[in-house]
């Protein structure tokens, strides 16, 4: 399946009006969840109208990419939002940049798994998508990051290692069971990958997190392919998404992907890799050379940030010049991230993200048929 995937998305889509309304009134969950299949069945046959290879419930359930996880897991508090150093139209600013449905839980007590972690999105979108479904998880290193406080966290876990190491566990067990269950893709989003790329970052991990990168990085590795070992099973595509930051068309991380890529893409036991590549700070197409044979790289040339639509001859272009480093057949296509991480989603329309999803379609089947 992973060379036959040539249209893909990374997962996320924009909410109706009528869902976020709903969302935020007062009506009984059984409303609500009625509400999200009417809207989840629409995305879904959407995706299908366009032609996209595999299909999501678009997360229309979750209230950000992650809070699968931690609406499933006891042990994160709400109250604590921890600020972050984002980076937004080139100008720093330390504040929250947190949506109400973005804020970072900070881990106060043991954690403790209450339900599966995609127990309110699988059996539906099991049931209906017209083709094979793909599952999104938040990888196990997106945690010790922003969910690491010390003061508080440290009491419970003695450090962000022994954090990541609990999150892994309970992902872990999970997805074992959740690729078993006859799911086609199960895609993991790891955004703090990002961290060994810019200097800032890792500035801020050895400063704050309190942590050398480079044992972190090899800790964050081991994390993803614990999880990535118990997924494997016949007929699951297995993908990591990376990523420099989403909410709300900001971002917070930039610089190419060099540093980490003999690493990222040898080590990593994964069928695909979803990489952005929607502009600058993404960096050129030459760490591809160091992609073995065998696993597939996502160009995400097309931006789920910015309104403007993309053109078609500059895809075919650009997927051109990621050729000469990496053969056509282990190439795909998709947008450079999801157009919702958090549920009030980018700042554009969604006649533009199904026109850009349109647009990926199209240029798919004219490179691959």
């Amino acid at each position: 399946m992973p060379s036959l995937i040539r249209a893909d998305h990374v997962g996320s889509l924009l909410r109706p009006a009528e869902l976020l309304r709903a969302r935020t009134s007062r009506i009984a969950p059984s409303e609500l969840e009625a509400v999200e299949d009417r809207h989840v069945l629409h995305v879904l046959q959407r995706q299908k109208e366009i032609g996209l290879d595999v299909y999501t419930d678009g997360e229309l359930r979750r209230t950000n990419f992650m809070s699968d996880f931690t609406d499933a897991v006891e042990g994160f508090d709400f109250g604590d939002a921890v600020p972050r150093l984002w980076k937004e139209g080139g100008t720093e600013t330390l504040h929250s940049a947190m949506t109400v449905s973005n804020v970072n839980g900070v881990v106060t007590s043991a954690l403790k798994q209450r339900q599966p972690l995609t127990g309110r999105e699988l059996p539906f979108l099991s049931k209906h998508a017209p083709g094979p479904p793909k599952v999104t998880l938040p990888s196990a290193t997106q945690f010790p990051a922003i969910s690491f406080k010390y003061g508080i966290t440290d009491a419970v876990y003695p450090d962000p290692y022994a954090l990541l190491d609990a999150i892994t566990s309970i992902m872990a067990e999970d997805v074992r069971t959740l690729a078993a269950s006859g799911i086609s893709y199960l895609q993991i989003d790891a955004p703090r990958y990002s961290y060994y790329l810019d200097p800032k970052w890792t500035a801020w991990m050895e400063n704050e997190l309190r942590v050398d990168p480079e044992e972190m990085l090899t800790a964050s590795l081991n994390a993803d392919n614990a999880c990535f070992a118990a997924a494997r099973h016949t007929g699951v595509t297995l993908a990591i998404h990376l990523c420099r930051g989403n909410n709300r068309s900001h971002w917070y991380a930039e610089g190419g992907y060099d540093a980490i890529a003999e690493r990222l893409f040898h080590e990593l036991a994964v069928d695909r890799f979803l990489l952005e590549y929607d502009d600058e700070r993404s960096g050129s197409f030459e760490p591809l050379r160091l992609v073995p044979q065998g696993k597939v790289v996502v160009l995400g040339l097309v931006s789920s940030k910015r309104s403007a639509m993309e053109q078609k001859e500059d895809l075919l272009r650009r997927i051109d010049e990621a050729s000469q480093f990496l053969p056509l057949e282990q190439l795909a296509i998709s947008p450079q991230c999801g157009f919702a991480s958090t549920m009030e989603g980018n700042l554009l329309t969604e006649d533009e993200q199904w026109a850009k999803l349109q647009l990926v379609v199209d240029t798919a089947r004219e490179v691959w048929g």
